[in-house]
């Protein structure tokens, strides 16, 4: 099911720019949001890699621990 929805928000956004391609110009500047951020976000995992950063580790407890 996901997959089904992730192709088919793709389907619409593709549509949409064909819109904005033929003459939709107020559609440019919505439509380009989503890959600023996917740049932005692309850009900010691969300097975390190059620095060496290590993820954060979570700060809270399972269910399945206990107090000592």
């Amino acid at each position: 099911m996901t997959r089904i929805t992730v192709l088919f928000g793709l389907a619409v956004y593709v549509f949409l720019w064909v819109l904005a391609a033929n003459g939709d110009d107020q559609l440019v500047a919505p439509l380009l949001i989503p890959l600023v951020l996917v740049v932005l976000i692309g850009a900010g995992l691969a300097l975390d890699r190059y620095l060496g950063i290590t993820p954060r580790k979570q700060h809270f407890r399972d269910r399945d621990d206990h107090e000592p």
